[in-house]
C-alpha cells in the first residue's frame, strides 16, 4: 500500500546544491517537500517551492527555465499557482513525475546547475504561508497512551471508553485559525466554571497547552457517497507536516459535554511550511501492530500490506522557551520525546473511516493525528499529561516551572525519520508564540 523503494531513496546520492549533503541537513536531495513562500522585503507574491538544503527551488522559474523534464502540463500549469491544491488533486503519478524531475536536475552530476541556481532562494530569505487553502480539517485521537493518561485524570477507574479500541475517534474541526510556523496568537477567552463555582464566568484561559501532533493532507479527494478502500487510502495523502493543535484545558473542560470540544480548540493551530511527501516517507515505513489482548479492525480497517507497512517511524520533539529563556539568549529546550509509530490508528485507517460513510474529501483537506504520547513519562504530547492536571510542574534548566503556558512561552515543535539504510530527512519545525488575552 506504500510507495516502493527507487532511486530518489539512494542514500549516496547527493546534489550540486552542496548545503543538501551536508549530514545536518534536513532537506536532502532524498526529502524535497513541497511549501508556499515569497521572498521577505519583496513583493514577488507567494508561490510553490521545494525545500533542498539551504535554499527553497522556486518552481514557477524552474519551469520556465525548462530544466524539468518529463512532467504533464497539468502539472506545470499546477505548479504555478500560488497554493499546492492544484497540485494535490492531480495525484499520485504525477507527485512522483514531479519528484523524480527534481531528483534528477538537482543531482551533482545532471548538469543543470548553471539554470537552475537561478532559482533558488535561500531559506532565510523566505516568509511562509499555509501550504495549501484548506477546506476541512478534522482531528483524530491516535494514540492509546494519550487517550488512557487524560481518562485516568477524569475517569480513573474507567480511562479508556470501550469505542476507543474499535474506531478511529476524530472530530470535525474548523479551518480558519490554521497559521503557518512563526505566527503569534493571543490567549483565548472562554467560559470558565471551577468546580467549587456556581456559575460560569468569561475569562482568559489560565490552563493553555500544546498538542505534539502530525498533520495529514489529503490529496486526491473522493466522491460523495464513495468510500476510499483501506488499501487505496494512502494514494488519497499527499503528505506529512508538523503540527500544535493548541488546546485551552479548562475551557474544554466546561464546554466539551456533550458535543466535544469548541472554542477551547478553534482559537489557533500551528502547521510547519513544508510537506514531506508519502514517497519520500518510503525508508521509513513500519510493520503496523495491535495487540493479541485488543479487539483487532473491523475488515474495512485491516488488511495483511496494511500490517505489513502502515506504521511511520517518525521521530517528533518538543521544546518550551520560556520570556527569560529568550532575553537571556538561552534556546528552545526540549521537555518530550515521542513518534508517530505510538498511533494505535494509522493514516490509511482514519482516511478510510473517514470516508467509509460516504463523506468526501478534497484536495488540501487536513487530518490531525491527535495528541502523539508515547509509553513513558517523557513521551508525553501535553502538558496535562506532563503535569497530571496541572498537580505536579515541570521544571526547566534555568529553575523556571510550568504547569501549562504562560504568556510569552514559544512552543516549537520538530520531527524527522532516519534510519541505517536511508538518508535522515526531517520536516522543518511548527512554532508559535503565545500573547496576552485581548
Amino acid at each position: 500500500m506504500s510507495y516502493s523503494l527507487n532511486s530518489t531513496h539512494d542514500p549516496k546520492a547527493r546534489s550540486w546544491v552542496t548545503s543538501a549533503n551536508e549530514e545536518t541537513s534536513e532537506f536532502p536531495i532524498q526529502n524535497l517537500p513541497f511549501g508556499v513562500f515569497q521572498t521577505k522585503g519583496k513583493s514577488d507574491g507567494f508561490r510553490i517551492g521545494v525545500a533542498i538544503g539551504d535554499s527553497i527551488v522556486d518552481m514557477p522559474k524552474a519551469l520556465a527555465s525548462g530544466a524539468l523534464e518529463g512532467l504533464s502540463n497539468d502539472a506545470k500549469l499546477a505548479l504555478g499557482a500560488s497554493s499546492l491544491n492544484a497540485f494535490m488533486a492531480l495525484g499520485k503519478q504525477n507527485w512522483s513525475q514531479v519528484r523524480a524531475s527534481l531528483f534528477a536536475a538537482l543531482s551533482e552530476d545532471s548538469g543543470a546547475q548553471n539554470v537552475l541556481s537561478d532559482c533558488l532562494v535561500t531559506l532565510s530569505d523566505a516568509e511562509y504561508a499555509v501550504p495549501a487553502q484548506i477546506g476541512d480539517y478534522t482531528d483524530f485521537y491516535t494514540s492509546i497512551h494519550h487517550a488512557t493518561n487524560v481518562g485516568k485524570l477524569f475517569r480513573p477507574d474507567n480511562p479508556l471508553l470501550p469505542n476507543y479500541q474499535w474506531i478511529p475517534i476524530g472530530y470535525h474541526g474548523r479551518s480558519s485559525s490554521i497559521e503557518v510556523s512563526g505566527h503569534s496568537f493571543h490567549r483565548p477567552k472562554g467560559q470558565l466554571k471551577p468546580p467549587t463555582a456556581d456559575t460560569p464566568t468569561l475569562e482568559p484561559c489560565k490552563r493553555l497547552d500544546y498538542e505534539l501532533e502530525v498533520g495529514i493532507y489529503i490529496g486526491t479527494g473522493n466522491e460523495l457517497g464513495s468510500a476510499i478502500e483501506l488499501d487505496n487510502a494512502e494514494d488519497h495523502v499527499f503528505g506529512l507536516c508538523l503540527f500544535n493543535d493548541w488546546s485551552a484545558r479548562d475551557i474544554q473542560a466546561w464546554e466539551y459535554q456533550p458535543l466535544g470540544p469548541f472554542l477551547s480548540k478553534s482559537f489557533a493551530s500551528t502547521v510547519s511550511p513544508w510537506i514531506v511527501s508519502m514517497e519520500a516517507l518510503a525508508p521509513f515505513r513500519q510493520a503496523w501492530q495491535r495487540d493479541v489482548a485488543d479487539p483487532q479492525p473491523l475488515a474495512y480497517l485491516d488488511s495483511d500490506s496494511m500490517r505489513e507497512s502502515g506504521a511511520v517511524d517518525m521521530k517528533l520533539e518538543i521544546l518550551i522557551q520560556t520570556t527569560a529563556m529568550r532575553e537571556q539568549g538561552v534556546a528552545a529546550e526540549s521537555v518530550a520525546k515521542s513518534n508517530f509509530n505510538h498511533s494505535y490508528w494509522n493514516i490509511a485507517q482514519m482516511v478510510a473511516h473517514h470516508s467509509v460513510n460516504g463523506c468526501n474529501l478534497r484536495p488540501g483537506d487536513l487530518f490531525g493525528s491527535g495528541t502523539l504520547s508515547g509509553p513513558s513519562a517523557d513521551s508525553v504530547g501535553a502538558l496535562l499529561e506532563a503535569t497530571q492536571g496541572g498537580k505536579n510542574p515541570i521544571t526547566l534548566s534555568n529553575g523556571e516551572q510550568r504547569t501549562f503556558l504562560e504568556d510569552g512561552d514559544t512552543v516549537v515543535l520538530r520531527g524527522y525519520c532516519d534510519n541505517s539504510n536511508a538518508r535522515r530527512i526531517g520536516f522543518g519545525e511548527a512554532l508559535a508564540s503565545i500573547l496576552p488575552a485581548i
